[in-house]
């Protein structure tokens, strides 16, 4: 069985480009080519920041504190949910925790409808960098009580999937991984000329990251590994791709890199393929969709070992994983790299043998299937009670309510 009407909540979809927002479009767009018709209910963009999949109904936001380009919903309003008893969904797909989805998780909850949830980003995970830390438990326990309520989570990795489970979520965990495109990211694309336009010289081994600059990312981590490197080598240099509100500080860290800014299709594809090593030391990722793009470009990768990332790189094969605990295992990783060249290649061949099992097509065919295991089930959802009470929360027929 598959389902007729999905309705997909989430805190990204048009508003800013990222692994989230290109991930669940791809999803509507494979649903809709199965037949599969969607609603899907997020923050609005004008203009949006991609071309969005389906239908999509915008919900009132604000901007995340210290964070303005993302944004946070907050209620789904009359008409909203009109058009949402209109459409009279068969599943209910949260992939954001926020007041959305808890609203969404209420809405199918009065109405038996199942609901899956998919696993996009390690919220608490940021926390420290934001000096909050503290509310890490509160955190777990929230989302403990939310993904209690869903009948499917849908995590990108296994390591994320025992991440989660660590913390106390059980139920019903399935691998959706994240696929790529190995047609646009190759090493044919590799391109000197591409790298003299933008003053890399024809030996300097390039130590590229590709993400948003933020701290989370660990910037700063990445910002000293290079330097660190610079110290004890000539021809080293720092390629950055992406923009962001750290951008302006990372600068001042690493004032000789090059730095191209957001880039997206055939330009991005270039970056990475004519880049030589790939540095990511991220601790927060739920899967890594740029390290899986950099492993297709042939590029061995030295990465956090944390949830995420180190479910695709195999430590002493591909790249390496470092702790960030250990900062300065990263420069002593990337060093082995930069004096073996017989290493890099043949780390880079296993990036790229590796990258190609990750088919979108494949990918995403199984998680239909896996809706289709829901909407086939006489299972009944739980009563959907509120954190801490077992007692429902109060009507949600008023617009704005919580």
């Amino acid at each position: 069985m598959r389902p007729e009407r999905v309705a997909i909540f989430t805190g990204n979809y048009a508003h800013i480009r990222d692994g989230v927002s290109l991930t669940l479009n791809r999803w509507v767009g494979y649903l809709e080519s199965q037949g599969v018709k969607t609603l899907v209910f997020a923050p609005g963009a004008n203009p949006p920041a991609l071309e969005i999949q389906g239908r999509m109904t915008a919900v009132p936001s604000i901007p995340a504190p210290g964070r303005p380009e993302y944004r946070i919903s907050i209620s789904l309003p009359g008409s909203a949910r009109e058009e949402l008893e209109q459409f009279d969904p068969d599943l209910i797909h949260i992939a954001t925790p926020d007041i959305l989805g808890f609203k969404a998780l209420r809405w199918a909850g009065r109405r038996n409808k199942p609901v899956v949830a998919s696993y996009h980003t390690h919220f608490t995970s940021y926390l420290k960098y934001y000096r909050l830390g503290a509310i890490e438990p509160l955190g777990w326990s929230y989302l403990r009580w939310f993904y209690g309520r869903c009948r499917q989570i849908y995590v990108p990795t296994p390591s994320m999937m025992a991440e989660l489970e660590a913390h106390g979520i059980g139920g019903d965990k399935r691998i959706w991984a994240r696929g790529v495109d190995t047609r646009l990211f190759s090493p044919e694309k590799r391109s000197l000329e591409w790298r003299r336009d933008r003053g890399l010289a024809d030996d300097e081994q390039v130590v590229t990251f590709v993400s948003r600059l933020v701290w989370e990312k660990n910037l700063k981590l990445y910002a000293d590994t290079v330097n660190r490197l610079k110290s004890k080598y000539q021809g080293v240099r720092a390629m950055v791709v992406g923009e962001g509100p750290a951008g302006e500080e990372l600068r001042e860290m690493l004032p000789d890199a090059v730095y191209t800014g957001f880039l997206t299709g055939r330009e991005l594809a270039a970056a990475y393929a004519s880049s030589d090593l790939f540095l990511f030391p991220s601790d927060t990722e739920t899967f890594g969709n740029v390290t899986l793009e950099a492993m297709a470009s042939g590029l061995p990768c030295v990465v956090a070992d944390a949830p995420g990332s180190k479910s695709l790189v195999d430590d002493g094969e591909n790249g390496y994983l470092v702790k960030v605990s250990n900062p300065g295992g990263f420069a002593v990783a990337l060093s082995r790299l930069i004096e073996d060249e017989a290493l890099r290649r043949r780390m880079a061949e296993n990036s790229l043998r590796k990258a190609k099992k990750y088919t979108w097509d494949q990918i995403n065919g199984k998680l239909l299937s896996c809706y289709g295991e829901v909407v086939g089930s006489d299972e009944q959802p739980g009563k959907q009670e509120q954190p801490g009470s077992d007692e429902q929360p109060g009507s949600d027929e008023q617009p704005g309510s919580l």
